[in-house]
């Protein structure tokens, strides 16, 4: 794979199984950052999955005080996320990842009391059988989620 472009088919192929498979919707794919047009070190898609991801402990705590009784549901708005399309035969290191989050600089229909960056990406990682694994990668330590 050395010194051959295959992102841009990587990403399109992770764009398609989000999109038939898991039932996303607003894909888009970046190859420049939406806030200053600079290219990004490597293709990232943004979308909304069919409900939440993940729900971060602190806000977890708050909803649990608010929905005390067992009878309510507890409201699953999916939010948007960023995945990062990468290939099982790539060799990341925390500095290339950081790369990565530092390239992902808040949109402008953002609301400013949101952080710089996001705190976390979907990584796709896709096997030569074309199989698609999904992690959800921290940008920096967080702590373990409220069972």
């Amino acid at each position: 794979m050395a010194g051959v472009d295959y992102t841009g088919e990587l990403a399109s192929t992770v764009l398609e199984n989000l999109q038939y498979q898991h039932d996303w919707t607003n894909l888009q794919l970046h190859t420049h950052s939406p806030v200053d047009q600079s290219p990004l070190p490597r293709p990232l898609i943004s979308g909304l999955p069919p409900r939440r991801l993940y729900l971060h402990p602190d806000d977890q705590i708050e909803m649990l005080k608010k929905h005390r009784s067992p009878d309510t549901a507890i409201s699953e708005t999916p939010e948007v996320e960023w995945v990062l399309p990468t290939h099982l035969a790539e060799k990341w290191t925390l500095r290339s990842f950081a790369r990565v989050f530092d390239s992902m600089q808040q949109q402008p229909q953002t609301p400013a009391s949101l952080p710089d960056r996001p705190k976390r990406v979907v990584l796709a990682t896709v096997h030569a059988d074309s199989t698609i694994v999904y992690y959800l990668m921290h940008d920096g330590i967080v702590k373990p989620r409220q069972n």
